[in-house]
């Protein structure tokens, strides 16, 4: 049986939140089976707490944000990212401000800083919601659908005319049987222009943005000193963010994503159709799949079960 995963122990880092530009410590905790990912706040008085699911996203503007009450949580989607990269299902999150600290802008160093303590497996059997019939969803142009797949196949188009971009893949399309995603997506930076960063400040975005967060990019040159990681960084950038916004659903998906421009909201608003549409997804379990690099299961239809 593949069984649900937390943390060994109790890991800390401490970073700056890239659009309030404020310091903050973020403690990752162990959780029990089935708690999910939890995220709480110890500069706030009492305790509150956001469960991190789709129906709490209260916020897209460049970041996906979450609130319950009076407890909000910004930019959680990288680090959401990096759990579903390693397979962790249970984990409290404990943060000194309200944002998620941006770290180098991916989510590799979540991957690393988990991998640091070690991760556990539990008694309880992980549970995934496979997708049974397509569900796709639009805003202007944009679209983005889920649709049936024996595994989880992620791919995306990313659309902007711009000199830089125009010189590097604007499509990317990866099978997370056969793909790493801590090798092959984790380590995809954030990326903007640097005539736009004004812009965003102005409504108190992107405060703390810097070249150790993000990719900059002026209207000739990608402008960091060691360049791009991947040769298709921005739009694998796009697919780590997607998979952070998928997994806010409480478990990762079994199905097929395919998105053309979706962003933030676009993406949640993927997941709250699928959950408002039963007939499209139900829960499954697995015996003894194989399991990918980067704790991601290769999955055969024999081993299945469904609830």
């Amino acid at each position: 049986m593949l069984r649900q995963r937390t943390i060994r122990k109790p890991v800390h880092a401490i970073g700056i939140g890239v659009h309030s530009g404020d310091k903050v410590r973020m403690t990752l905790r162990p959780a029990e089976e089935n708690t999910g990912i939890v995220f709480t706040r110890s500069d706030l008085k009492g305790a509150g707490f956001v469960r991190a699911c789709a129906e709490n996203v209260s916020d897209t503007t460049l970041a996906t944000s979450l609130a319950t009450g009076d407890v909000q949580v910004a930019t959680v989607e990288h680090l959401m990212s990096a759990l579903w990269g390693l397979g962790i299902d249970n984990l409290v999150v404990e943060l000194s401000s309200e944002e998620v600290p941006i770290m180098d802008g991916s989510a590799a160093p979540f991957i690393y800083l988990i991998n640091s303590v070690g991760i556990v497996e539990q008694a309880a059997a992980k549970q995934f919601i496979r997708i049974t019939r397509e569900i796709k969803v639009t805003q202007g142009d944009a679209v983005a659908t889920l649709k049936p797949y024996a595994g989880f196949k992620a791919g995306y188009t990313f659309v902007a005319d711009h000199p830089v971009y125009n010189r590097h893949p604007k499509f990317a399309e990866l099978d997370f049987s056969s793909i790493s995603y801590v090798d092959e997506v984790s380590r995809a930076r954030s990326f903007g222009l640097t005539k736009e960063l004004e812009q965003a400040q102005a409504i108190n975005k992107c405060l703390g943005s810097s070249l150790e967060n993000a990719v900059g990019i002026d209207d000739f040159a990608v402008i960091n000193d060691d360049g791009l990681r991947y040769d298709d960084e921005f739009v694998k950038h796009k697919l780590l963010d997607v998979i952070g916004d998928l997994y806010l659903l409480g478990k990762p998906i079994l199905g097929e994503f395919y998105g053309f421009k979706s962003g933030h909201a676009l993406n949640n608003k993927l997941a709250r159709a699928l959950l408002r549409c039963e007939d499209a997804w139900e829960i499954s379990t697995f015996e003894a799949p194989a399991v990918a690099s980067g704790g991601q299961p290769i999955l055969q239809p024999a081993a299945m079960s469904v609830s």
